[in-house]
């Protein structure tokens, strides 16, 4: 059976612009979009600037574009940077079926090795979508499997997807690449330990996949060889993060459609700063508000979740109605419904901020029991029951996150998110440049347009 590294690698080879549809295109274009503008006001929050600032220190200057700032950085460090910025306010898009943040892997990486490789928007693109691609791909063939071994998919996906778009971006040849993806996958990681205490390193893990793969290629590129195997070896990345030591044949039903079959048109945008768990919770309690509930109604609710879920949601409950910090209630079901009944609509603040005592107070009246039929990765459910102080029962259902493939954000909805993200960092003149470049780039000639309106 042909390595699954080889069929990426001669992926990486055969992929042309006019393969992609047109809405893979535009998918693609709108998820790279988005990410940008989560970067860029991930940047304005102080809780990521002292750690930001200590990676520029570190890593030296250089001339890849780093979001939010006017200086740049080298290669692999912008994509580290970026890739950190994009995923700290856990408000950057996901592949639900196989769990993927494929945005904040792959936008950093593909700048990075774009702007390194002297590449035009076309090209950009491409190394974008096949690094969405390659990542979905490994997390469809273990659905599952790595979250609950204590990894987070992205992380480890993310360093081969990452490296696939690199090596795109930088020409390398079929062998460099094999080279390259097994360099990669010796270097990936992300464990989701972060959970014990909130720890803010979860936002590390995509930057590091991006980082890891433009180095993988610079690496290949010198002569440093990679095992060919490091997919479905025995010691591979699918036996060691996910427990699959018969991953063969899996894998090869998988990456089978990789350049002919297009994933990234199914990925969700994020309607609020939070786990993605969370979000059809926060829309079945809209649903209850817009009848009329509120904080003083409550006097009990119980949120049904998915099992897979709740390690990362649910446990411990203390923590998940009283989080450590702002950043720790990213995670914390019962207190984001509190806060939600408490606060109103919420937003990047709401998670900056340390936690609202009395949202607090109200989350110890919410509880959590484990749902049945839930039909979890393949769509993120919610069921939400609510007891009111006069004794009346309210039930609310979702059945699949909004941003789902059967239930889209709209184009415009998306470009408003990324004004009003990317406003934090950028001047007017800026934000709208940089959403022109950015809608316009499988046709821009080169990425001048783009980095002169990042820099702004």
């Amino acid at each position: 059976m042909i390595p699954a590294a080889r069929v990426i690698a001669e992926a990486v080879q055969a992929l042309r612009h006019s393969d992609l549809p047109p809405q893979a295109t535009q998918a693609a274009r709108l998820h790279f979009l988005d990410a940008v503008g989560v970067g860029l006001a991930a940047s304005r929050v102080p809780q990521n600037v002292g750690w930001a600032e200590s990676v520029v220190s570190v890593g030296g200057s250089g001339t890849a574009t780093v979001l939010g700032q006017s200086t740049g950085a080298a290669p692999a460090m912008a994509a580290l940077l970026n890739g950190a910025r994009i995923h700290a306010l856990e408000y950057d898009d996901t592949h639900i079926a196989s769990v993927v943040h494929g945005s904040a892997v792959a936008a950093p990486a593909a700048l990075a090795a774009a702007e390194a490789a002297g590449a035009d928007g076309v090209t950009l693109l491409k190394g974008y979508v096949l690094a969405w691609e390659v990542m979905i791909r490994l997390g469809l063939a273990a659905p599952g499997a790595m979250q609950a071994r204590g990894f987070q998919v992205t992380a480890v996906a993310g360093a081969i997807g990452a490296a696939a778009a690199a090596a795109l971006i930088g020409g390398l040849d079929t062998d460099r690449t094999m080279a390259a993806l097994g360099i990669a996958g010796s270097q990936a990681s992300g464990l989701m330990e972060f959970l014990a205490e909130g720890a803010s390193v979860k936002a590390l893990h995509p930057g590091w996949a991006a980082h890891t793969g433009v180095l993988a290629v610079a690496l290949a590129q010198g002569g440093m060889t990679g095992p060919a195997s490091i997919l479905e070896g025995r010691f591979g990345v699918m036996a060691g993060f996910a427990g699959q030591t018969d991953a063969a044949a899996g894998l090869a039903a998988q990456m089978a459609t990789l350049g002919s079959v297009w994933h990234l048109s199914d990925a969700a945008f994020k309607a609020y700063p939070c786990c993605h768990y969370i979000h059809p919770f926060l829309e079945a309690l809209e649903t209850l508000i817009a009848g009329g509930l509120s904080a003083d109604d409550l006097a009990s609710a119980t949120a049904f979740v998915p099992p897979p879920e709740a390690p990362l949601i649910c446990e411990p409950w203390a923590r998940r109605q009283a989080p450590a910090s702002g950043y720790d209630a990213k995670w914390a079901l019962g207190y984001c419904l509190a806060a939600r009944l408490v606060k109103g609509p919420l937003g990047v603040a709401d998670f900056t901020r340390d936690p609202d005592p009395a949202a607090i107070a109200l989350a110890r009246r919410i509880d959590w029991q484990p749902m049945a039929d839930h039909g979890f990765p393949a769509r993120f459910a919610a069921r939400l029951q609510v007891v009111t102080r006069d004794g009346g029962i309210l039930l609310a259902e979702v059945a699949n996150v909004r941003g789902a493939p059967d239930r889209p954000i709209t184009a415009a909805e998306v470009q408003a998110k990324f004004r009003a993200n990317a406003a934090q960092a950028l001047s007017a003149p800026s934000v709208a440049d940089a959403e022109t470049a950015i809608l316009t780039l499988d046709s821009a000639g080169s990425l001048t347009a783009l980095r002169r309106a990042l820099a702004g």
